[in-house]
C-alpha cells in the first residue's frame, strides 16, 4: 500500500501520478491523505468577523479540501487503481506517522522542495521529518519552490 500526503500546494498532481505509476505495476492501494490543522483551542475575535464567521470559514475551507481530496481518489479509481483519500485534522508528522501504522503502509510518495539555507537553518521540511520518522520506504519527488 502506498500513502501520498498532499498539501494542496499544487504540486500534488506530480506526486499522485508517480504515485498511480507505481501502484499500477505492483497493483497497489494508493491512500491519499491531508493533514489539516486541528481545531484551535481558542478563536479570537477579529475586528469585523466574530468567532462563529472564523468557524464557518474554517469548516468550508476543510468541505473543500475533503472535496479535492475525493476527486484525486475517484480520478485514480477511473485508471482502475483502488484508491482512498482521507482528510484528518492534527499535528502533521505525528498524523501521517500514526495513519502509516494503521493502514500498514508499505511506501510513502513526498514531495521535496529544494529549498536554499537560510530555509534549513530555520525551518524542517515535512518531507524531511518524514525520512527521520518513517521505519518505511520513502520515496521523495523532486518539486518545483
Amino acid at each position: 500500500m502506498i500513502l501520498i500526503p498532499i498539501d494542496f500546494n499544487s504540486n500534488e498532481q506530480k506526486l499522485i501520478d508517480q504515485g498511480s505509476e507505481i501502484a499500477e505495476k505492483f497493483d497497489s492501494k494508493v491512500w491519499l491523505i491531508h493533514i489539516a490543522a486541528p481545531e484551535p483551542d481558542f478563536v479570537p475575535y477579529v475586528s469585523g468577523s466574530g468567532p462563529n464567521n472564523e468557524r464557518e470559514r474554517r469548516a468550508d475551507e476543510l468541505k473543500e479540501e475533503r472535496r479535492l481530496i475525493q476527486e484525486y481518489a475517484e480520478t485514480l479509481k477511473q485508471k482502475n487503481i483502488d484508491a482512498t483519500g482521507l482528510l484528518i485534522q492534527g499535528r502533521t508528522i505525528e498524523t501521517i506517522m500514526s495513519e502509516v501504522e494503521k493502514l500498514d503502509i508499505d511506501l510513502i510518495i513526498t514531495g521535496n522542495n529544494n529549498h536554499g539555507l537560510f530555509y534549513k537553518i530555520f525551518m524542517e521540511s515535512v518531507s524531511e521529518e518524514i525520512v527521520k520518522e518513517s521505519k518505511i520506504p520513502v520515496l521523495l519527488i523532486p518539486l518545483e519552490n
